[in-house]
């Protein structure tokens, strides 16, 4: 465990090591300072009035001193707990941003969320509240198990011989109740998520609860964690239990042991010194015994404790992208896809599977296809939301393993379904694309893009404040932002998913003849079902199943009887209207 925490502080774990080094000169002096109370009494039962003073000033200077050195070791144990809610923290979270974006869904943020907040908290409460009396209270055990040797040596044998047994015991209960803490864990991430997912969507839960629909996710999420908490409560109280029964156990022996030495110096005919040396033998045993106790309660503790490391050794364990050791510069904005295959995870299907496409820099390709058949996979493997299976991903010349994640972010720009405001006004999250953008750059991407008409009926204009997560606006009108923060950026490369599947016709409109004035601008690489969009671009590639089935010049492949041919077929039969062959050269 406390391995697991000085990899987790990493350069700050020298605060670790000089809080331990202070709480075990702590537990030392604790347990020495117990051990004055031998000779004291002693010389105190032997009417030593002199001997017994000197030895209990000694022992008031021990508990000076020991007073002096816990308030070191608290300091010392509030600055380990600052170092994880500052150190690991950020470590966490440097890693994090090194991470694949396609790590990020639902279950992983929910996660991620509960070892940043909860998680950190209660690893950084550890050094102050459980491992200063832990350790103090095993060292002032192991100076009782030596005194009780020098004083009787079976009563130090039979000591040191239950100590194995309640080491054991600790860790079969550990054991037993590690499953059930990380289930408490997991389940406790997801009520919370699913707390934040209320809070946030309640306009849709108000539209469809009209049987209390709304909030089932919610209270099967909460019903999971009560269940969890109830198995948690109850397996941490047998645990505490077995340990203090096992403590008991050794306490019980040890007085039988003491019971039989009595019982043997009496028939000795035990002088006066002998009955003294058993008196203090017997303090000595409660005092041996009492640490173990409070060493046995904090078992639970340290095993939620060891749960939480876990949990952010096991996202520190998450392999991020590698990044070149010498990085190379993309020529332009040219895609090139080799015998590309793809699967989520090792040992599961292939999503893609033998992709093979050439995009040429500033022209426009549009990627159709079934829902499921690869799309939008194809289009975030460009922008190595994750690394390819198989195969080879070059963007400007370059296989975007040697391109460095900055220089790649800065050469795509991406217009994706699910659009995320942050809390600011509309012109903040427009300028994200390019934070150095003057105000005319923002008008103009503002207008390209159809958020004019949002910004002229706002009192505050451009200032206008969309809440969090843009909740102040509309699906259509957070998605024509998203939309001018790209086009703001005005990169190499844009990657369009959907982006005017939220919008009206006339927006649509508008967004699909800006596409046409990017073309030649920059690489257009767009997923739609318009047919206005698809019918303009350069060159169609029709995705069935994970593999390129059809692919050429929209002229071309609407000549034939192929996927696309058959594409446009339904897509007339469903709008009740026909493409000229204008409209299939031609912006609509």
């Amino acid at each position: 465990m406390l391995n697991a925490l000085s990899e987790l502080l990493a350069d700050d774990a020298k605060v670790l090591f000089r809080y331990l080094t202070l709480a075990v000169g702590y537990g030392l002096l604790s347990g020495l300072t117990i051990a004055i109370v031998l000779p004291a009494l002693s010389c105190l039962l032997n009417g030593d009035m002199r001997g017994s003073g000197l030895w209990l000033g000694g022992l008031l200077g021990g508990v000076l001193l020991c007073w002096g050195l816990r308030l070191k070791v608290e300091r010392a144990g509030v600055a380990v707990g600052v170092a994880v809610l500052r150190s690991a923290r950020q470590r966490i979270g440097d890693h994090v941003a090194r991470l694949p974006i396609g790590w990020f869904d639902a279950e992983q943020t929910a996660r991620l969320a509960h070892v940043i907040g909860p998680g950190m908290m209660a690893v950084a409460q550890l050094p102050a509240h459980v491992f200063t009396p832990l350790i103090s209270s095993a060292l002032t055990s192991l100076v009782m198990l030596l005194m009780l040797f020098w004083i009787h040596g079976p009563l130090g044998l039979v000591a040191l011989l239950g100590l194995p047994m309640l080491l054991s015991t600790m860790w079969l209960t550990g054991r037993l109740g590690r499953g059930v803490d990380a289930a408490f864990q997991h389940d406790f991430a997801a009520a919370s998520q699913r707390i934040v997912e209320f809070a946030q969507a309640q306009s849709v839960l108000r539209a469809f609860n009209g049987e209390g629909g709304g909030t089932r996710l919610l209270d099967q999420a909460i019903d999971r964690q009560r269940q969890s908490s109830r198995r948690l409560i109850v397996r941490s109280s047998l645990s505490a239990l077995l340990n203090a029964w096992v403590v008991h156990v050794l306490f019980a022996c040890l007085l039988g042991v003491a019971a039989l030495w009595l019982s043997d110096a009496l028939g000795a005919g035990a002088d006066y010194t002998t009955l003294v040396t058993l008196v203090v033998g017997l303090v000595m045993l409660c005092r041996f015994v009492d640490p173990l106790l409070e060493v046995a309660s904090y078992a639970d503790i340290l095993r939620a404790g060891q749960a939480q490391l876990a949990a952010a050794q096991a996202i520190l364990a998450v392999a991020p992208l590698t990044q070149p050791h010498a990085p190379q510069q993309p020529a332009d904005g040219a895609v090139e896809l080799h015998d590309v295959s793809f699967a989520y995870a090792p040992g599961q299907p292939n999503v893609l599977q033998g992709i093979s496409l050439r995009i040429k820099a500033g022209s426009m390709v549009a990627l159709i296809g079934a829902s499921g058949s690869g799309k939008t996979t194809l289009v975030r493997l460009i922008a190595r939301f994750f690394d390819v299976s198989q195969g080879s991903l070059q963007v400007g010349g370059v296989n975007v393993r040697q391109i460095a994640s900055e220089r790649l972010a800065g050469q795509i720009s991406q217009i994706f379904q699910d659009s995320y405001l942050f809390q600011g006004s509309i012109a903040d999250n427009i300028r994200i694309g390019k934070p150095s953008a003057s105000t005319e750059q923002v008008l103009l991407a503002a207008q390209q893009a159809g958020v004019s008409e949002i910004v002229a009926r706002l009192p505050d204009g451009l200032d206008s404040q969309v809440g969090e997560g843009g909740a102040r606006l509309s699906g259509g009108e957070r998605q024509r932002i998203a939309i001018a923060r790209a086009l703001l950026k005005d990169a190499p490369i844009l990657l369009v998913d959907e982006a005017t599947a939220a919008l009206d016709a006339d927006n649509q409109a508008a967004i699909a003849q800006t596409l046409q004035r990017l073309r030649g601008r920059c690489t257009l690489i767009v997923i739609a079902h318009q047919l206005s969009t698809v019918a303009t671009a350069d060159q169609i590639v029709v995705l069935e199943n994970g593999r390129v089935v059809e692919q050429g010049a929209p002229a071309v492949l609407l000549g034939g009887r192929g996927r696309y041919a058959e594409f446009i077929r339904q897509r007339q039969a469903a709008q009740g209207w026909r493409i000229t062959a204008a409209t299939q050269q031609g912006p609509v």
